[in-house]
């Protein structure tokens, strides 16, 4: 089982992702509003702004992270600014 982080302390297991996306998308905003409804969301923006909807098995997770961000910690790449 392996563990990403996606912002502010809070992990997620990468082997349960299915999707990252944008969350300006129509079809996005679709998705979290059906997850709120069904109680299936775990919001961990921490408040600030929703940049990334990471569709799990059994739930929508949002980030304040993008996508990409997310992505290259899961493929064990380092940060641009560390290059």
């Amino acid at each position: 089982m392996s563990f990403v982080n996606i912002g502010f302390g809070n992990i997620v297991n990468s082997n349960k992702i299915v999707s990252m996306i944008t969350s300006d998308s129509a079809p996005a905003k679709r998705i979290v509003a059906g997850a709120k409804e069904s109680g299936n969301i775990i919001d961990a923006t921490q408040g600030r702004r929703t940049r990334c909807v990471i569709i799990c098995d059994d739930y929508v997770v949002l980030s304040a992270l993008m996508p990409d961000t997310i992505a290259n910690r899961i493929n064990g790449n380092p940060p641009k600014e560390e290059i």
